[in-house]
């Protein structure tokens, strides 16, 4: 998946200072939070990282991934939102592979548009069996959640939920442009259509379940949103999360900041299961989901104010 290219300072994040659940665990109810609030489910995203394990691999082009994307369109009716398909045949090491990404709008107070985004492919592996419950599952998790959480909230701008395929590369190290396809054709596209004018921003989440969750300051992400997620992250109390120290990732924010789009990339690539067999289910915590869709969400006004500067 990502590749690092530098991590800026080596030094330990804090331990977790609360008890991480057990798998499929519910998490605890806080006595502050109101009823009226926007909350992230954990364990409604945790369940649909065991549903979308449960599918198997999901390389691109696999019918695993046409299954995946039927359970992600499933879950989005649901809650009222109707994904659209993005076809497009992608020119690979292995071949012309038929890629699809999804896309969900929630109508804000205007058409301009902010994307959450993350990629729900998993990358191709012959010699084992790689089920990325974290590595394409927590991302797509995620964006469900996120999309039930935000449903009825007022949103100064529309909330265009994009699901990346094609974001793994298909050969066994990442290179040239043999990887980020699906967030590639998504930007291409807006530039021939016209809809990039109307996209302020971009949010990315990729590998945010890690039972022991460490995310640091992506390097080329625009500043001013990482300044944002971070404050709502200490105001929330969870520095041993989302720590100080930076990283330089490769990623599907990356098109879109090649395009002029403020964009932000979330991902913790301290994973020991990257990339291996043993990403599987019981390396996923509902904690580390809920502590990201938490931030997230807090986030997202302070961002909304900032891009409807004139």
């Amino acid at each position: 998946m990502t590749r690092p290219l530098a991590i800026v300072s080596f030094a330990l994040a804090a331990a977790l200072s609360v008890c991480l659940w057990a798998e499929g665990a519910a998490p605890a109810a806080k006595p502050h939070a109101q009823a009226s609030r926007v909350r992230f489910d954990a364990s409604r995203a945790f369940e649909h990282v065991r549903q979308l394990t449960a599918i198997g691999p999901r390389p691109s082009g696999s019918p695993a991934i046409a299954e995946t994307r039927r359970y992600i369109s499933t879950q989005m009716a649901a809650i009222g939102l109707t994904p659209i398909e993005q076809p497009f045949d992608a020119a690979t090491p292995l071949g012309t592979v038929h890629m699809v990404n999804l896309i969900a709008h929630l109508p804000g107070a205007t058409r301009e548009r902010i994307v959450i985004g993350g990629h729900y492919d998993t990358k191709l592996y012959r010699q084992f069996r790689f089920v990325g419950a974290n590595d394409g599952g927590s991302s797509t998790a995620m964006l469900i959640e996120l999309a039930r959480a935000l449903k009825n909230r007022q949103n100064a701008f529309t909330l265009e939920f994009v699901f990346f395929d094609g974001e793994e590369a298909t050969l066994p190290d990442w290179s040239g442009d043999d990887n980020t396809y699906g967030s590639r054709h998504y930007v291409e596209d807006a530039k021939r259509t016209g809809a990039l004018k109307d996209l302020r921003a971009m949010l990315l989440v990729d590998m945010v379940g890690d039972r022991d969750l460490t995310i640091r300051r992506e390097q080329r992400s625009t500043s001013w949103m990482n300044d944002i997620i971070w404050a709502s992250a200490t105001k929330l109390g969870h520095t041993d999360v989302f720590v100080s120290q930076s990283t330089s990732i490769e990623d599907d924010h990356l098109a879109f900041l090649h395009a002029g789009v403020p964009s932000v990339d979330l991902i913790d690539l301290e994973y020991p299961a990257w990339h291996t067999a043993e990403d599987t289910l019981d390396k996923v915590s509902a904690r580390s989901l809920e502590v990201v869709g938490d931030v997230m969400i807090d986030a997202l006004p302070a961002i909304e104010a900032r891009l409807k500067r004139p």
